[in-house]
């Protein structure tokens, strides 16, 4: 049944223009809540989805707004924690954290492109850890005062998804670490 409905939704959306669409393995995982979301196996394959938008690149300068509640149909819960209410995975916990394989990182809220595994670097910390963004105006920032310090947040420039942090820490040539929860991503290999 689900699977009808998300395929009808999936072309709906699609013939009206939207690009939201979150079925799948992974549509019924389940999240802690809270800062820190549930934990993904880090040895499991990473979720595939029927998402059209996953194969089309939006143009840049492109944003997308949805109310929490058609968020809340076309995420996961635990994508719902980290990409709309900034949660954060627990460390060496998520689907990507030790992928290896080549391809596009995207949006697992939009399905924009976010940064490449050409950048992808392993930083120890137990997430996704990128030098740079796969386009320039593909990310955006803000500054997080929480938890009683000043960090630079990153989050999706079409959607506003919450991603992660960037820190001053990461190999040359940028010297960024793009510090990046698994589940706010979706792996398109290539």
């Amino acid at each position: 049944m689900r699977k009808i409905l998300c395929t009808t939704l999936a072309v709906s959306l699609l013939v009206s223009g939207a690009v939201m669409i979150a079925c799948g393995p992974g549509a019924d995982a389940q999240s802690t809540g809270g800062r820190h979301a549930g934990a993904q196996d880090p040895g499991a394959e990473p979720p595939t989805r029927d998402r059209p938008e996953r194969w089309v690149d939006p143009l840049i300068g492109e944003t997308i707004h949805f109310t929490d509640a058609q968020w809340r149909t076309r995420l996961t819960p635990l994508e719902f924690d980290v990409l709309r209410e900034q949660g954060t995975e627990r460390a060496f916990t998520g689907v990507y954290a030790d992928n290896h394989r080549h391809g596009v990182y995207r949006c697992a809220g939009c399905g924009a492109p976010l940064f490449s595994s050409d950048h992808k670097f392993e930083s120890g910390t137990g997430w996704p850890s990128f030098t740079r963004a796969i386009a320039a105006g593909r990310v955006a920032t803000t500054q997080d005062s929480t938890l009683g310090m000043v960090r630079t947040e990153v989050h999706c420039a079409r959607c506003g998804g919450h991603l992660g942090h960037i820190f001053p820490d990461g190999p040359p040539p940028t010297g960024q670490r793009y510090c990046i929860d698994s589940a706010s991503l979706d792996f398109d290999a290539r």
